[in-house]
């Protein structure tokens, strides 16, 4: 494998021309923040004093939050349910600068993620979801085509809540149409996805797919055989502290990971497929989008819950 080149200091190309169409599985990310001081006289478990809370976009939202605070056109289609929590998406999509189409299912509860935080370490999640009906799905799909000629690439965000039931329908289409699909998988089952321009797995989820290998060598020949059976044009490994790997038909490359303190992982995925759409719609190769994704992967984990990663920001660590 070889090494990216180092982009040039400071230089960042211009996004706001990027538009893009984040589809898939929404949730609502609820932080409670708190004091412990002592354990529970009922059973063994600490005592949290919340103190404050706050409401952060999840999932396919904060896919979206991210393409858009690095300046890009970004639409989000999605399914909610008709409740508070699906109110409190949409005004924060629109806070975010986000055009969003959250329609609304009222057989669902809206997708809840909720977080205890004490002592800035999270000591419970409890999670909240209800698959979508299959008629509000559909009226998602022909909204989808509808949208298409209005974008340049398309995310599709798949968390397995059931929001995605058509993507091999949305790729097909997508693709037809002319447009870069990337997508964030999600299960062991990876023909759905086939036709896309890239798929962007974590190192684990990969390897529920491929099995595990033995080196970078063993790595490259399992993911070029993935890569080759889908029909993709790319397959983008993210590795945590191995960095990233690139897999194309005329070779790979890998990306070294950035040497920081990782404070929460959490939604580094997002920004990490967020940041690589915009950079390919924004014109960019390949090595340079992966490059300046790999960045962004490498700030936003030194952030606590589903952050974003400014264009500032970006520019700061290509310098």
């Amino acid at each position: 494998m070889n090494r990216v080149k180092t982009a040039s200091a400071g230089r960042l190309p211009d996004l706001s021309s990027a538009r893009l169409l984040v589809v898939g599985d929404v949730m609502l990310d609820r932080y409670w923040f708190g004091d412990v001081s002592r354990i529970s006289p009922e059973a063994p478990v600490p005592v949290v004093k919340v103190e404050k809370s706050e409401e952060r976009p999840g999932g396919a939202a904060n896919v979206a939050r991210n393409a858009a605070a690095l300046g890009a056109q970004v639409t989000l289609l999605s399914v909610v349910g008709d409740d508070e929590a699906g109110v409190a998406l949409g005004r924060l999509m629109e806070q975010e600068r986000v055009r969003s189409s959250l329609h609304l299912d009222a057989a669902i509860s809206t997708t809840v993620k909720l977080r205890v935080i004490g002592r800035q370490q999270q000591l419970l999640r409890i999670d909240f979801e209800t698959a979508p009906s299959h008629e509000v799905l559909r009226a998602k799909l022909a909204e989808f085509e509808k949208l298409l000629p209005e974008c340049d690439v398309v995310i599709l965000s798949d968390y397995g809540k059931g929001g995605l039931a058509h993507i091999t329908e949305m790729i097909g289409l997508a693709r037809a149409a002319g447009k870069k699909v990337l997508v964030d998988p999600k299960g062991d089952d990876y023909t759905k996805y086939a036709g896309a321009t890239v798929i962007t797995p974590n190192r684990a989820e990969l390897r529920e797919v491929v099995g595990r290998w033995r080196d970078d060598d063993d790595l490259a020949a399992r993911a070029g055989k993935l890569r080759t059976e889908l029909g993709l044009d790319a397959l983008l490994v993210t590795r945590s502290e191995e960095g990233m790997s690139l897999f194309l038909e005329q070779g790979s490359f890998r990306e070294p990971a950035r040497a920081l303190e990782v404070y929460d992982v959490s939604g580094a995925g997002d920004t990490v497929i967020a940041t690589l759409a915009v950079m390919l719609a924004a014109g960019s190769d390949w090595k340079e989008s992966v490059h300046v994704a790999n960045l962004a992967g490498g700030i936003v984990v030194g952030k606590l819950g589903t952050a974003v990663v400014s264009r500032e920001e970006i520019i700061a660590a290509l310098a």
